[in-house]
């Protein structure tokens, strides 16, 4: 491509929540059908230096790139459509950037002149987009927040700066915005979107294209309202899955105006093979008879985006292998809180009727020793019940404290992340941090990226991943079960399937299984693999684990036995 890179801005307006990511990673997806080397970037407002300290309940999931950097879960969306592997060049925030520039202040860089956010910090901004643009034809921004929020100002500016300093046919801006439907009147407002749009001229930009969301069918007289303010609408309603965008832009013929607004060779060859498959595979799977019920027994559930990464994983590999899925939320807090008003007779009856039609069990990671209890209670009746069941980071570890409580009987098994001062018994910390570990700064202190893993020959796992003896997987955490306790975990039927070797060279646990002879499917992983998966790659343990599911209970089951107690289902 001549006179490249081409920059491809997405800014937002009226509400945040849109699909800013989603829509910046179908637009990379387009450039990649048409043969382009793409690299997309996040740029948000917020202080905060990455979102690795955020509540995920507020601001969803946190993304972890192979490098090791703690990212919004947009960046998820741009591996997943497209072929990009994204690093710490790939994400910013105003805090990251405000503290590069203040530490070149601290070393003398502007030689006594006063830092200003303008050219200073608008500067910074620039610099990171185009940072190492040489190596790509596009280059994709996606602007978090929307326009009028204070803290984005700056971004803005910038924008305007990029825009005139580049010639016009290497900057086109992507404004997504929202058609409000008004249920009283049964009809669609536009006058938020089109207030949204003038805030965003005032700046001193304008959308080329303009990509309405909205929820029910829109007619032609409610968009011709806003194509004054463009030169190219795209009509998104509510879709069920967000791997429609891509080919939902190419029948709309995205394509062809970003090669028109480019200049880009007269004859575009697009590539829509791949994706085509995608959407066949998609219609079979809304049309299969078979359902699959994954129970989630998780600390974040009142926000689905908590684990986006996960929830996308699983939707992979139903599409893999041709099934719908239902889920059943398992809020463990709540369930903490409800266990402590029930008997201790009548526990686990009350967890077995909220397990009854689950066909499978994940527990994702999660931080903190709130409603462990509870969680650590759900694993015994899960394992008990032999239902299939993944543990993720936090998941492991459940596994490895709820087996050596019941089977080990070291009834005082824990974490030192669990431990409560209150406790009246003597603790096994099985689950601990290295010596040395830092933990006077929570933010960019974990274990975190990808590292090998050492598989051990013959194990579940090790035929899962096609017979590998070594993989290479992401992680975010910063408790590791400690070496002493591996002896207890294997003399007792676990067996660890996979280590992990430190900078010291200690094995540190990173699998762990019990064989088909026990467990029908029972894996616990210290790593991340939903990061890896992508719509064209499903994760194979999430295909493997989705295939060995099946009916634990019908509908004639009353009573449940686990260990030498009977209980009757609530």
């Amino acid at each position: 491509m001549e006179n490249m890179p081409k920059y491809v801005i997405i800014t937002g307006g009226v509400l945040s929540g849109l699909g800013k990511g989603v829509v910046s990673a179908s637009i990379g997806s387009i450039f990649t059908m048409m043969g382009f080397k793409v690299n997309i970037k996040k740029l948000d407002p917020y202080l905060n230096v990455d979102p690795g300290t955020l509540n995920p309940i507020e601001h969803g999931e946190v993304f972890v790139t192979k490098d090791g950097t703690e990212a919004d879960l947009d960046l998820g969306h741009y591996e997943r459509f497209t072929n990009i592997i994204t690093t710490k060049s790939n994400s910013t925030s105003s805090g990251k950037m405000f503290k590069n520039l203040l530490e070149k202040e601290r070393n003398g860089a502007f030689l006594g002149k006063t830092v200003q956010m303008i050219p200073h910090f608008t500067n910074e901004i620039k610099s990171f987009i185009q940072k190492d643009s040489h190596n790509y034809d596009i280059i994709i921004c996606e602007i978090g927040g929307s326009i009028g929020d204070i803290e984005a100002m700056p971004f803005y500016e910038a924008l305007r700066q990029l825009r005139s300093e580049l010639n016009l046919t290497d900057f086109l801006l992507v404004h997504l915005t929202y058609i409000v439907f008004f249920e009283a009147t049964k009809e669609f407002k536009t006058k938020p979107a089109q207030n949204a749009i003038r805030e965003l001229m005032k700046t001193g930009l304008c959308p080329d294209i303009l990509i309405c969301r909205h929820e029910n069918v829109i007619h032609e007289h409610t968009i011709s309202k806003l194509r004054e303010y463009c030169r190219h609408i795209v009509d998104v309603p509510n879709v069920d899955t967000i791997y429609k965008i891509p080919m939902m832009f190419i029948r709309q013929n995205m394509h062809l105006f970003f090669s028109k607004h480019f200049d880009l060779k007269d004859e575009i060859i697009i590539n829509t093979e791949k994706w085509r498959k995608i959407e066949k595979s998609i219609i079979q799977t809304t049309n299969s008879s078979k359902t699959i019920t994954i129970g989630i027994i998780g600390k974040y559930v009142e926000l689905e985006d908590a684990y986006c990464s996960l929830l996308e994983a699983i939707y992979h590999a139903s599409i893999h292998i041709k099934c719908k899925i239902c889920y059943e939320w398992i809020d463990c807090r709540n369930l903490g809180k409800e266990l402590k008003i029930i008997s201790e007779d009548s526990k686990y009856s009350f967890i077995c009727s909220k397990m009854r039609n689950m066909n499978a069990i994940i527990i994702p990671g999660g931080f903190g020793n709130t409603a462990i209890e509870a969680i650590i209670d759900c694993v015994h009746v899960a394992r008990k019940l032999n239902i299939p069941t993944l543990g993720i980071c936090l998941g492991l570890q459940v596994m490895v404290v709820e087996w050596l409580r019941n089977v080990c009987d070291i009834k005082g098994a824990t974490s030192e992340e669990w431990d409560t001062e209150d406790s009246k018994m003597e603790l096994t910390k099985a689950i601990g941090l290295l010596e040395g570990q830092n933990t006077n700064k929570l933010g960019g202190t974990m274990n975190l990226g990808s590292y090998d893993i050492i598989l051990k020959n013959n194990s579940k796992i090790y035929n899962i991943y096609g017979q590998k003896d070594i993989i290479r997987e992401r992680h975010r955490h910063r408790y590791e079960v400690k070496g002493n306790i591996v002896d207890h975990l294997e003399s007792s039927g676990m067996i660890v399937s996979g280590y992990r070797k430190n900078e010291t060279g200690q094995l540190l646990v990173e699998s762990i299984e019990v064989s088909d002879k026990n467990q029908k499917w029972y894996i616990g992983c210290q790593f991340h693999p939903e990061y890896k998966s992508s719509i064209f790659n499903p994760h194979p343990l999430f295909v493997n684990w989705l295939s060995s599911s099946h009916k634990i209970l019908t509908n004639n089951d009353d009573v449940i036995v686990i260990g030498s107690g009977r209980y009757p289902i609530i």
